[in-house]
């Protein structure tokens, strides 16, 4: 049963954070190295999605982590059951910044930071910028280097073309997972996680975002590269990829050798969304670098 958090974010936005499982209760003989440094306690986890995703994406890693660590996702501002307002900043300052406040409101500082996507840069923005807060981060799939104005015009086209509102959650799974023309081949497991985005309204089954929104969400880093605030980051970080996904060998190993404490990390048969394509072997891929943080 996940238990719900409620956070203030940058601008007063509420951000609704969860835990997917009962943390570990604290071990005294740990001491400061293998719990939190402020008081005690289970290492503190702190999980953020990618865009258009939500903090449920994150369940069965949570839950699997929340046997040593106390792991919490976040469903980021205009994303799952957080607000989403019209007026609200949907910039990258805004998000480091909500993610800045779930870590100290939640108290899960100094924790690990795991990211997916765009998850993944708020984490890296946020580590350079408060490294008091960030003790490890895993980077999964994102790119440094900007996209570029096309990736943004597709993006729009993509879109559009979604038809909605879909009949069922079937359609959506089906349409996502094996119809979908912008997608490389047929992939189940891509259509299970958009069908987790949709909410049922009278005409049927809409995502629980506003397309707007992710777009401006996006421009945040489509027109820029983000490789020197990944040098700024002092804390141990795994770069993750799926061999199949969007982030490039080369520039993967480029990043970890930008990172002064970087390290690499491959999924096989994974695409994009690699924690929910191979679960098994994104743990087998993060495990080791969380055992060397606790033994740190």
């Amino acid at each position: 049963m996940a238990r719900r958090i409620d956070v203030t974010g940058a601008g007063g936005v509420r951000l609704a954070a969860w835990e997917f499982g009962d943390p570990p209760k604290a071990d005294p003989a740990q001491g400061g190295a293998g719990g939190r440094e402020r008081g005690g306690g289970p290492p503190g986890v702190l999980l953020l999605h990618g865009l258009m995703g939500r903090a449920s994406h994150w369940a069965d890693t949570a839950r699997w982590l929340s046997g040593r660590h106390r792991a919490v996702a976040l469903d980021q501002r205009g994303h799952g059951r957080s607000e989403k307002p019209p007026e609200a900043a949907y910039t990258r300052d805004a998000y480091v910044e909500d993610a800045e406040a779930a870590l100290e409101q939640l108290g899960l500082a100094p924790a690990v930071v795991i990211g997916h996507a765009m998850g993944a840069l708020t984490g890296w923005q946020l580590a350079a910028k408060r490294p008091d807060l960030v003790r490890g981060l895993i980077i999964s799939d994102m790119r440094a280097s900007a996209l570029g104005a096309a990736s943004q015009r597709e993006w729009a086209e993509w879109f559009r073309a979604w038809p909605v509102p879909f009949a069922t959650l079937a359609d959506v799974r089906k349409w996502f997972g094996e119809d979908d023309p912008w997608a490389e081949r047929p992939n189940p497991a891509r259509g299970e996680f958009y069908a987790e985005v949709m909410a049922e309204s009278p005409d049927g089954w809409r995502p629980v975002f506003d397309p707007e929104q992710m777009l401006r969400s996006r421009e945040t880093w489509v027109y820029d590269a983000h490789w020197e605030e990944l040098a700024q980051v002092r804390c141990p970080t795994l770069v993750v990829r799926g061999l199949d996904g969007r982030l490039g060998r080369a520039e993967a190993q480029e990043m970890v050798r930008v990172l002064p404490r970087g390290q690499y990390a491959e999924v096989a048969d994974a695409g994009h969304l690699v924690h929910y394509d191979q679960p098994e072997g994104w743990r087998a891929a993060i495990e080791p670098f969380l055992d060397s943080l606790r033994d740190g």
